[in-house]
């Protein structure tokens, strides 16, 4: 068993969280992933930090590249953790 993981990058915690929901209906996510804001050093402004939401896939079976075409429909991206 690996530890594999996925990081989402969305740009608001609207987009994180409409994620959350998506991913349990279209990849079968049985644990749900918790939205984790990721201000950039120095932000006063929560409205400018992005969002993160981390996807542990021990058995390998999510694609990285529907993963990130999935989070780019929230203007979004997959980061290598």
């Amino acid at each position: 068993m690996s530890d594999v993981r996925h990081v989402l990058v969305l740009p608001d915690r609207d987009a994180a969280e409409e994620v959350v929901e998506a991913l349990r209906e279209r990849f079968g996510v049985v644990e749900e992933p918790q939205p984790v804001r990721d201000a950039l050093a120095g932000e006063d402004d929560a409205e400018d930090a992005q969002w993160l939401v981390v996807l542990r896939d021990e058995e390998g079976r999510l694609d990285p590249g529907e993963l990130d075409r999935f989070a780019g429909e929230w203007e979004g991206w997959r980061e290598e953790p």
